[in-house]
């Protein structure tokens, strides 16, 4: 059953110039474009899922699916932490959950097990986060006691901070899923990943 207590907040809004073309719909071996499949691991899992994207940005032509809902974040250029601060606003008026899951839109590859773990551990004043082989991964999900913090983020200011300032609050949890820590920079990792089994 997807959670109604997490939503799922996905960064897309960067067209990642390293990648040399917009990387959201570059073609991941069996399962089409990479944004959309990012968002096809998520959909059983919860049953809210926003997805941030900047200014000039087609949902359709990105391949998000018509109930998948959008932010569009005036200042995306900005940065991560800006357009992380966008998706909170809209969330903090439109949302009830509990918690929000900040998740990449290119990491395609975690495991339903990870987001149930990961759900199942989340509070309006925790902040959950896995860790596989000693490195922190996404999503993590902040309680909503935390997302004024997030909503303050400008820039290229991402969420880290906000944990480095709530240690005491962070509940880390080991995970046996590299998904969680597998994204995509370059083309190289595409193929990378098509052969991974994942």
């Amino acid at each position: 059953m997807p959670s109604d207590a997490v939503a799922a907040l996905v960064l897309a809004a960067g067209r990642a110039r390293r990648f040399g073309n917009d990387k959201r719909l570059a073609l991941l071996p069996q399962r089409g474009p990479l944004l959309a499949a990012t968002l096809a691991t998520l959909r059983p899992h919860f049953g809210e899922i926003r997805v941030v994207l900047g200014i000039e940005d087609d949902p359709v032509h990105l391949g998000i699916a018509k109930d998948i809902g959008t932010i569009v974040a005036d200042t995306a250029e900005q940065g991560m932490g800006a357009s992380l601060a966008a998706g909170i606003h809209a969330l903090m008026a439109e949302s009830q959950a509990l918690a929000v899951a900040v998740m990449l839109g290119d990491m395609p590859w975690l495991s339903g097990d990870t987001f149930a773990l990961l759900c199942s551990r989340a509070s309006d004043r925790a902040i959950v986060r896995p860790i596989y082989r000693g490195q922190g991964g996404h999503p993590v999900l902040f309680g909503r006691c935390f997302w004024g913090s997030l909503e303050q983020l400008t820039g290229d200011e991402g969420a880290r901070s906000v944990v480095r300032r709530h240690r005491d609050a962070c509940l880390e949890i080991e995970v046996q899923d590299p998904g969680v820590v597998q994204d995509v920079d370059r083309p190289v990792d595409l193929v990378w990943a098509g052969h991974s089994g994942r």
